[in-house]
């Protein structure tokens, strides 16, 4: 299966107790692919991965895999601190039918680039998944350098990262030293999609498209059938969209709106908190500028 360019880092939906509700995780993952993405990265960032654990993680690969059923690519986070508990999750997710996962780089225990070469080799030849490395150093503090990601891109079944650095240096560093036609470089940041794809980016791994995914596939094909000044535009009219879901802490935003909306996801857990009344206020006033695409089915 084609891994998609637009793919959502979907929230996981807990219910009123706080436990995962992977029945609406699945309504979820349905409607979001209605409005546009090609697949979904679950237990993510986005997806509160710290606070959930592995047997929440496996159930909600599965449920999501199961409601899926084909329409679209179903990707595993599956990385953490710890290189053998990265490798033990990789497989349990492979063994539930997961299309490809998606390894941060470790967090904490700030690695010399020698360990992070050694840490995503050794998960990548623990599995037969492709596998897609994620830079986000302003949340791990380590940031894999473009020379290590070049290095790595010799490894068969690493893909592609999702590069959230915010360094347009070193993405172009990445795509112009990597040699590999079929290696995918995402956008981890909404507002840094259209700079990435002038850079002969791939796509973007998305939070603003739980809201306006059919927008963001709309900029990509239209920068991609040359429309460069549509896409553009497409581009600038989602920027104050895409400020306001990182007004305080990702996925806090995104979880607000959805359930603002009409979408029940529930609260995030501990230790993020709902947004305080000026984020909260921020958030509702930019959702009235917006036609939003997700389908509200529940």
């Amino acid at each position: 299966m084609a891994i998609g360019r637009l793919i959502t880092a979907m929230v996981t939906p807990f219910d009123k107790k706080g436990n995962v509700d992977f029945k609406q995780a699945q309504k979820l993952a349905t409607a979001l692919l209605e409005s546009g993405s090609d697949g979904l990265v679950l237990a993510g960032t986005t997806g509160e991965s710290p606070t959930l654990n592995p047997r929440e993680k496996i159930k909600l690969f599965s449920e999501v895999k199961e409601a899926v059923a084909g329409r679209g690519t179903v990707i595993a986070s599956t990385g953490n601190y710890c290189t053998a508990e990265s490798i033990k999750l990789t497989r349990a997710a492979e063994s539930v039918g997961v299309d490809a996962c998606l390894l941060v780089v470790p967090y904490y225990n700030r690695p010399s680039q020698e360990g992070l070469f050694l840490h995503f080799s050794a998960i990548a030849r623990s599995t037969h998944l492709p596998c897609i490395m994620y830079n986000v150093p302003s949340r791990t503090v380590a940031s894999l350098s473009a020379e290590t990601v070049i290095k790595l891109g010799q490894v068969d079944n690493i893909i592609g990262i999702k590069e959230a650095s915010g360094n347009l240096e070193q993405v172009a560093r990445i795509i112009g030293g990597i040699g590999r036609q079929d290696y995918l470089v995402f956008s981890g940041n909404d507002a840094d999609t259209l700079p990435i794809l002038s850079l002969g980016g791939y796509g973007v791994i998305s939070v603003a498209s739980h809201l306006v995914g059919n927008q963001i596939k709309s900029m990509i094909a239209e920068f991609l059938a040359g429309h460069l000044e549509t896409a553009a535009r497409i581009h600038r009219d989602l920027m104050p969209l895409i400020n306001a879901l990182f007004v305080v802490s990702n996925p806090v935003p995104v979880k607000y709106a959805l359930n603002k909306v009409g979408f029940s996801v529930g609260k995030p857990r501990l230790p993020l908190t709902e947004p305080d009344e000026k984020a909260a206020s921020l958030i509702e006033a930019t959702l009235r500028q917006y036609h939003l695409d997700l389908p509200i089915n529940q």
